[in-house]
């Protein structure tokens, strides 16, 4: 099998794709807003290995999207220059975490702990679905013709 980024392309199973999504800081979130796709790129962590956690502003018209909202959540390593990585998503329902044991505990570990203002919010995605995929390349890109 072959794809833009590696001569061959393997699908990841469920635990292998939690665990490269734990090596991630970055990522993107897409969601809906009138009607339309929409990606923001986030800082996150993951919670007990599963949940997605992002902090938002609470006044931002991201949080209101996010809140009960199925989303779907993506990040990725790619290493171009040997046209190899990885991309996983998740996707689930979204929540705004409003219980103050549970927010002051994810606070002190989950994204952005240091920046953290009282105007914050925590997001949780479930992940109902992870799929991830591996590129793994060895030729080179080549660039223009016949090649």
């Amino acid at each position: 099998m072959s794809d833009v980024l590696g001569d061959r392309v393997r699908e990841l199973d469920r635990q292998e794709s939690l665990r490269l999504l734990a090596r991630a800081s970055v990522g993107r979130i897409v969601h809906t807003r009138d009607a339309l796709p929409a990606v923001c790129l986030v800082h996150f962590s993951l919670d007990a290995d599963t949940t997605v956690l992002v902090r938002v502003a609470a006044d931002s018209e991201l949080s209101r999207a996010l809140d009960g909202a199925v989303v779907a959540f993506e990040a990725d390593e790619i290493d171009t220059a040997a046209r190899s990585g990885w991309s996983v998503v998740v996707i689930g329902r979204s929540t705004v975490v409003n219980e103050p044991a549970v927010y002051e505990r994810l606070s002190r570990s989950g994204p952005d702990a240091r920046a953290g203002s009282p105007a914050d919010v925590l997001v949780r995605v479930d992940a109902e679905l992870v799929t991830g995929r591996e590129f793994v390349g060895s030729a080179p890109l080549r660039v223009g013709r016949g090649g």
